[in-house]
């Protein structure tokens, strides 16, 4: 039986992919693309919007009577918020590929995973969720003899910094050495920022049509190893999320991540 799908921002660079791929996919059933009010694509056919062709499905501003299994929520913090209560109240299953959220939003996917299955993750690739893990495994066991740095690069529209992705790979990095946030430095300047024993700089760079880069870098005097992921094209993500879609259809409630869906 084909998973039912509603995709919030339908309209958007994300969304428009993930209409498309969605309705490629035949275990997938998309009922619904949705957009906020006003929006110049209300009406249109979703298809047409994200350039495959006619697929008999309007972009609207909610969802069917019947809602759907799935929701995958790629739009903004306060639209996800407006989303999992709806999800919350109609018993969907969500995944969140939102960037830039608070710690109050992160409060509120654990509450709202009390009573629906939610899958949040600052990057739905499946190749960046791999280096989170092989990233914490090797900043267990180089520990604090080794400096590390994060680096981010994505396209000139971005509006949040450091990505989420970046953050991730951040905390994928803390967890495995017992550190927390106060661990990171910020985009360093000024006349004396020498590193301190045990500090992560963070660092984004917003360059062009850049999709996403992001390396973690662990140096000694000697020797320097560099994790890198790059994205070539956004369907990497789309495809993830599509994936995580179809993993979270029936799960119980909770708050789930990709490492749950590959068994890392």
């Amino acid at each position: 039986m084909n998973t039912t799908l509603a995709i919030t921002g339908g309209s958007g660079r994300m969304g428009q992919r993930l209409v498309a791929l969605a309705h490629a996919d035949s275990r997938l059933h998309l009922v619904a693309a949705i957009e906020r009010d006003g929006h110049a694509a209300l009406g249109r056919d979703a298809g047409e919007v994200a350039g495959a062709g006619p697929i008999g499905l309007s972009v609207t501003t909610d969802l069917p009577a019947v809602p759907p299994a799935v929701m995958i929520d790629f739009t903004a913090p306060v639209a996800m918020r407006q989303w999992i209560d709806v999800c919350r109240r109609r018993k969907i299953a969500l995944v969140i590929g939102t960037t830039g959220l608070a710690d109050s939003d992160h409060k509120l996917i654990d509450d709202a995973a009390k009573e629906i299955a939610i899958l949040q993750a600052p990057n739905m690739s499946l190749g960046v969720n791999l280096l989170f893990k092989i990233a914490g495994e090797v900043a267990k066991i180089l520990g604090d003899d080794y400096d590390k740095e994060i680096v981010e690069g994505h396209h000139r529209f971005k509006k949040d910094a450091p990505s989420g992705t970046a953050m991730g790979l951040a905390e994928a990095i803390l967890k495995a050495m017992g550190k927390t946030r106060d661990s990171l430095v910020y985009d360093r300047h000024g006349d004396d920022v020498v590193r301190k024993p045990g500090e992560i700089g963070m660092h984004a760079l917003r360059i062009g049509d850049e999709i996403g880069r992001h390396t973690a870098y662990f140096a000694a005097l000697g020797e320097r190893l560099e994790l890198t992921h790059v994205a070539t094209n956004r369907d990497t993500f789309v495809h993830g999320a599509l994936k995580a879609a179809k993993w979270l259809a029936g799960q119980k409630s909770g708050r789930y991540a990709i490492a749950d869906m590959l068994g890392l």
